[in-house]
């Protein structure tokens, strides 16, 4: 029986993975680890763990002594576990830069030492920055430019050096926007798709303009899944993207005409320092070697997005309405808006 290991499960990615899992390997021993911050739900998966498909365990990823014990009972680690939004990061970056770096450190010693046979690390596509002369490769130069991606950067290269220096099983993903059902509401689609449920304004960054690679949540899962199944291209990165670009604006159109809504609901805001302005990657080296594609075109994959949040309003208004965390942040992050509103 396989055991696998899953950090930040219970976060928008990382259920969404432990649930395709679950479903497609019932036989497995699958173990999550979150240490529930503010983004991360044991509700995600409470319908798994009722079900005795998973084990839930409350903890940090740099907890080493737990992280050692847990490490030692699972061959296989995927690691979604981090902090992961840029304008947090810019408010306050410490926190980003003990777990995505110094988390990721403690993971890769367990696995050194516990011969971990294969380890699935979660970077991103923002360890690149801008991509202004075309979708960025594998062996583009790494740019960053906020703490988040700059963390995220770090943990990407410290994973590649345990493959190196200590032939830890490390394969690497930098995927690029994820969208889909239980993503947080501070990011922009559950954000802007529950506030325009609420017929309130949603806030559009500078000119709107900055454009990224917009993927469906089980698109990404997809590819995470075959990686971990794969036996080989030990110390690979592999870019995932759906090759769908598209800008700030041209996301919020979609949802304003989605869920019926005018365009006087937009309101621009201030650009936030380090704004990168184009963020895309290419995956067809991913897609040649493993023939995989992206399932879900955008307007699908969106569509089905707005009628989760649609249907799970108990879900986002526990957050939106119920957290002191998340009224904090948006009060701070949008001030004008929040006024407004």
């Amino acid at each position: 029986m396989r055991s696998v290991l899953i950090t930040g499960g219970a976060g928008f990615i990382g259920s969404n993975y432990t649930r395709m899992l679950c479903e497609r390997h019932p036989d497995y021993k699958i173990t999550v680890l979150d240490a529930l911050t503010y983004a991360g739900r044991r509700e995600n998966l409470a319908d798994l763990e009722s079900a005795g498909n998973i084990d839930f365990v409350h903890g940090d990823i740099q907890d080493v002594e737990l992280v050692d014990h847990l490490v030692a009972e699972h061959e296989w680690v995927v690691h979604f576990a981090a902090e992961t939004h840029n304008d947090r990061s810019i408010m306050e970056a410490g926190s980003f830069i003990s777990t995505d770096v110094n988390g990721t450190f403690v993971l890769l010693e367990a696995a050194r030492k516990h011969a971990c046979t294969r380890f699935v690390h979660i970077s991103t596509d923002e360890v690149y920055g801008d991509a202004l002369d075309g979708p960025s490769l594998e062996t583009s130069p790494l740019n960053p430019k906020s703490p988040y991606s700059a963390s995220k950067a770090g943990a990407d290269r410290l994973a590649y050096s345990y493959y190196q220096t200590f032939e830890v099983p490390v394969v690497i993903t930098r995927c690029t926007n994820n969208y889909g059902p239980y993503q947080y509401p501070e990011k922009l689609i559950p954000l802007f798709t529950t506030n325009l449920l609420e017929d309130r304004s949603v806030p559009v960054y500078g000119s709107g303009g900055n454009t990224r690679d917009w993927i469906h949540v089980l698109d990404h899962c997809e590819a995470v899944d075959i990686l971990l199944h794969d036996t080989g291209h030990l110390g690979e990165v592999f870019n995932v993207s759906s090759g769908v670009e598209l800008s700030i604006l041209d996301v919020t159109d979609a949802l304003l005409k989605l869920l019926g809504k005018s365009k006087e609901l937009i309101h621009m805001v201030t650009d936030r320092p380090g704004h990168v302005v184009a963020h895309s990657v290419d995956s067809s080296k991913f897609r040649e070697v493993f023939g995989w594609k992206p399932a879900h075109s955008f307007n699908e994959g969106l569509t089905q997005t707005v009628e989760w949040y649609s249907s799970n309003e108990a879900w986002w208004r526990a957050i939106k309405e119920e957290s002191e965390e998340f009224r904090r942040y948006y009060a701070e992050q949008y001030p004008d808006l929040n006024k407004e509103d």
